[in-house]
């Protein structure tokens, strides 16, 4: 069994392993276990009551934070003529067609989010098997295929957070770092659980938000109470 570390060990002492705590209780004590030598990011994990196999229960969408994620992101976008022009003014990074095709294709990632105007998307599907296990593919579904390609860029640059559910039924996102603070974090978080409220498929039957936790990069997670949660977003 692997040895726990003093820290962690400190920091999961602190917390009652079967405990629903509140929000604020909850986003107290995971800024409070983040004790690394870095920013840790905060990090929300939800088990949604729904079967992801089945095509009528996917949970999927995006959503701008209150308070960004706490960290720059990078933003390429696939476009050209005018819409390229109206993406590197909005603040894109990088601005492309094949030479950003050719870049990826040499192992070049260094970016956080991919956006392209409908008409690029043949471009794109060039570098698919690059972009898509990453969750970097441009998808109209979460708005990052879009010809509003400046909105879309300065959404994005300011915190816009993609979610989807995965294959065990849990939604893990970050929604900022430990450095912004309780009351940020804890509007972050209560505006992902309003999103993740509205994309309930409509198939989904019984409980939905069946678990919530929250917890620092380093640190031991923190259950927290949904009824609590759920009247918080009402």
């Amino acid at each position: 069994m692997a040895k726990v570390g003093k820290r962690l060990k400190v920091g999961r002492e602190a917390i009652e392993k079967h405990k629903r705590y509140s929000v604020d209780e909850a986003i107290q004590l995971a800024i409070n276990s983040a004790t690394a030598k870095f920013d840790e990011s905060i990090d929300v994990n939800v088990r949604l009551g729904v079967d992801p196999k089945q095509s009528d229960q996917q949970v999927r969408g995006a959503v701008s934070l209150p308070h960004g994620l706490g960290k720059e992101v990078r933003v390429v976008v696939f476009a050209k003529g005018p819409k390229e022009a109206e993406a590197k003014e909005a603040g894109a990074d990088y601005v492309g067609g094949d030479d950003l095709v050719d870049k990826i294709k040499e192992g070049w990632l260094d970016f956080d989010r991919c956006l392209a105007t409908p008409d690029m998307m043949a471009t794109v599907a060039k570098v698919a098997r690059v972009l898509g296990p990453r969750g970097l593919m441009p998808n109209p579904k979460v708005g990052t295929v879009t010809m509003n390609v400046g909105e879309a860029v300065a959404s994005e640059k300011k915190g816009k957070l993609a979610f989807r559910v995965e294959k065990a039924g849990i939604v893990h996102v970050s929604i900022g770092r430990k450095s912004m603070g309780a009351e940020k974090i804890k509007d972050n978080f209560l505006t992902l659980i309003g999103a993740l409220m509205k994309a309930k498929p409509a198939s989904s039957k019984g409980v939905y938000l069946q678990g919530i936790g929250v917890g620092s990069t380093m640190g031991p997670g923190v259950k927290v109470d949904v009824a609590n949660t759920q009247n918080l977003v009402k």
